[in-house]
């Protein structure tokens, strides 16, 4: 009855990308089912058991009715009955154990599966968050895409649970009533459930389908908010550095506003639907006791029929009443899962062709062939850019910023696709390989060092998993690092806060550089590695990255000349166009433009520094 670990794995995103952002009930519904199917069986048989709880439920009032029957004795005749309203006593408390058993025995069987669904919709929309290109990320606030995950994997389970133990037993409920007043009584006592029943539902919807552009509002608003505060804390320094707490405060507040206008009138119109839904069950109740008990004073009906209807009334009119509220939180529920769909409905920039194989290493030989790239149609950053970085060769990139030279390296990785030309790895065009095997190929040692919000030894680590202690240790020592975090209280286990601003700029570096070495790639790129470490720990580290790039294909992006002179070829850009190319002693002698950067950096250095 319970699928196997192998059920987790996740249906494919991209084939709902066609939906709409914003999905109807059916669709979502729709998009709920096949993740029901690995537990049909489960599913089925806790179905069974809501009906046999409600089959009980329903035998009670009809117990009820023949054991007040039963005590309604003539004077004479209660020795001669006695036997009767023991049985049915017993019958009574049967059917009400069988209740619970039933009920708790449907909850056993269907909550795993609320559960493991949540788990399987969240897994999924987390991997497929990491499957989209960088464009989305970087056009996406981070605040409120975590905020449209949490809301959505929440109401996923929360819709399981409302159908199965709420929506599903009080529509059996109803019918059995409704089935049990048409038989037993006159045909205006079901003409009269029916019709407050029709006039209930009716009402609750229209009423809940116009309140539901205020829940939207409040969800908008609510991730609104919630991205505004996560950005001003994540960039805590920025704010302080600009004095800007007041700003960020009125920011933050704005949205709170909206949120609370929002959710005032959400919260009015809550009030007008309960006592909409209170009116037309109190009427329909009222008019049931008093056509029973018209019944029971003409003599059609017993003492124990006007129980019954009564007992009926209150058991159908509790789970009517809380149908009303849990159709309510459906509705919500189905808002707050609009977005989360929306999210895995979009489509992957980049993404594997179909049948692509793990790249082949056979020494990591890297060419860029005419290459043609914008981040935007109508703006081209790379102009037919070709060149080639022979296997276990190192090849420098130099030019002013903005001419191109760290989207080499993104290419290279495949967050973006290139729009004209190719890319290849030993002749193999990179996107006709998988982007897992492309990537582990590939280690980095970024400008832009951003660390997790852990460990010091979690974060070295992190170049591969599964390391141990030792390899993480001597990476560290590999990248001049070791020491510094040895004389820390707390050594590796020391906290690096959020985006790594425990460190300063060089040891955050330096821990990024421990991570590449951890890694060991055969192709290593290093984008301004050494920008952030001072003149002493440059040339240490700079010497250890010459001897880790030893035997390696490695593209050094860098902007201090000094640091590449050892390149077997320097190639400098220019508006995204490769304007010189050569070793640094044939660039020198050239005189061109590479000559004059080198000229103006070496004069500033002989510029005295005043402390």
């Amino acid at each position: 009855m319970r699928p196997s670990s192998a059920s987790l794995d996740l249906p494919v995103a991209d084939r709902h990308s066609a939906l709409p952002a914003a999905h109807s009930t059916r669709a979502t519904l729709a998009r709920l089912l096949p993740y029901l199917r690995p537990w049909r069986w489960r599913v089925g048989t806790a179905l069974a058991c809501l009906l046999a709880a409600k089959l009980a439920n329903i035998g009670v009032p009809l117990l009820l009715k023949h054991l007040v029957d039963a005590l309604d004795l003539k004077p004479g005749d209660a020795r001669g009955a006695l036997a009767v309203p023991v049985a049915l006593l017993v019958g009574y408390g049967a059917l009400r154990l069988s209740v619970t058993l039933f009920t708790e025995l449907r909850e056993f069987l269907f909550y795993p599966v609320a559960a493991r669904i949540a788990r399987r919709v969240s897994l999924q929309a987390f991997n497929h968050l990491l499957a989209l290109s960088l464009r989305f990320h970087l056009e996406r606030q981070t605040g409120g895409v975590s905020r449209d995950m949490e809301r959505g994997a929440r109401s996923i389970q929360s819709l399981l649970n409302y159908t199965i133990y709420n929506i599903l037993p009080t529509l059996v409920e109803i019918a059995l009533v409704i089935g049990v007043l048409s038989t037993r009584f006159n045909g205006w006592f079901a003409a009269i459930a029916f019709g407050a029943l029709a006039l209930y539902i009716g009402f609750t919807v229209t009423v809940t389908e116009w309140r539901t552009q205020y829940r939207r509002a409040m969800n908008e608003q609510d991730s609104k908010a919630s991205t505004k505060a996560i950005d001003a804390l994540i960039n805590y320094e920025t704010v302080k550095y600009f004095s800007n707490e007041q700003f960020e405060q009125t920011r933050y507040d704005d949205n709170l506003q909206r949120l609370e206008r929002a959710s005032v009138k959400s919260q009015t119109s809550l009030s007008l639907l309960n006592l909409g839904q209170s009116s037309i069950i109190a009427t329909a109740v009222t008019l049931l006791v008093w056509r029973a008990t018209l019944g029971v004073v003409d003599g059609s009906l017993t003492l124990g029929d006007l129980v019954l209807v009564n007992a009926l009334m209150i058991q159908l009119y509790i789970p009517l009443n809380f149908l009303g509220v849990i159709y309510r939180e459906i509705k919500q529920s189905m808002i707050d899962m609009e977005k989360m769909f929306a999210l895995l409905s979009v489509h992957r920039e980049v993404a594997d062709v179909p049948g692509a194989l793990p790249l082949a290493h056979r020494g990591g030989t890297v060419r860029f062939e005419h290459v043609q790239f914008g981040y935007d149609d109508d703006r081209t950053i790379l102009h037919d850019l070709s060149f080639e970085i022979p296997a276990g060769r190192t090849v420098a990139v130099v030019g002013a910023s903005g001419a191109g030279k760290s989207t080499l390296a993104r290419l290279m990785f495949r967050f973006y696709d290139v729009t004209g030309g190719r890319i290849t790895i030993d002749g193999q065009d990179i996107r006709s390989v998988t982007q897992l095997s492309l990537r582990q190929a590939i280690g980095i040692v970024p400008q832009d060092t951003v660390l997790f919000n852990d460990t010091v030894e979690y974060n070295i680590a992190y170049g591969r998993a599964g390391a141990s202690r030792a390899e993480v240790e001597a990476a560290a020592h590999a990248a001049h690092i070791h020491d510094f975090i040895a004389s820390t209280p707390l050594g590796y286990a020391t906290q690096v806060g959020e985006r790594g601003l425990k460190l300063s700029g060089g040891e955050k570096q330096r821990v990024a550089i421990a991570r590449t070495l951890l890694k060991n790639p055969p192709i290593l790129i290093f984008d301004e590695a050494t920008s952030a470490l001072d003149s002493t720990n440059e040339r240490a580290i700079q010497s250890e990255l010459q001897g880790v790039a030893r035997n390696k294909t490695a593209l050094v992006i860098a902007h201090r000349l000094s640091t590449v002179v050892d390149a077997h070829q320097i190639l400098v850009m220019a508006a995204g166009r490769i304007v010189e190319r050569g070793t640094h002693a044939q660039l020198l002698a050239q005189g061109g433009e590479y000559a004059r950067m080198w000229q103006l950096q070496q004069a500033s250095k002989e510029i005295p520094q005043v402390e």
